[in-house]
């Protein structure tokens, strides 16, 4: 079974939320790494693009596909996690933490009420599963 941090939030698009004052870290989960297979590439947009709740914000490419990654917050990027240029596989290894994509600074905290916690997420990817 995928690994669930409790105090995280959870897109339905399969991305994690760290909230952290007004800033939000954002990676991929645990089911959605499995789902991908091995990652080879994360492409991100650079610090200071804006982003949009629901919107594709970059690609993820792994031996099997290429998926979208979509923002779970609107706001503007304060930081991509450069490591995963020369390590994309850290998605795969940890994606809860050395494995993170980006950074933004929210835009509008009201949006986290969109977003799932752990019970909520662990139901999704029942369905899905």
């Amino acid at each position: 079974m995928a690994i669930v941090p409790e105090d995280l939030l959870y897109s339905r698009d399969h991305e994690w939320v760290r909230v952290e004052g007004d800033t939000a870290t954002v990676g991929i989960t645990d089911f959605a790494q499995g789902e991908l297979g091995d990652v080879v590439y994360v492409e991100c947009p650079e610090a200071g693009t804006a982003v949009e709740q629901g919107a594709v914000f970059g690609t993820i490419e792994s031996v099997k596909s290429v998926s979208d990654l979509r923002s779970p917050l609107s706001g503007e990027v304060s930081e991509v996690n450069e490591e995963l240029e020369g390590a994309p596989e850290l998605v795969n290894e940890d994606p809860y933490d050395g494995g993170w994509i980006l950074r933004i600074q929210i835009a509008d905290p009201d949006e986290l009420a969109e977003l799932l916690g752990r019970d909520g997420y662990r139901a999704l990817i029942a369905e899905e599963g």
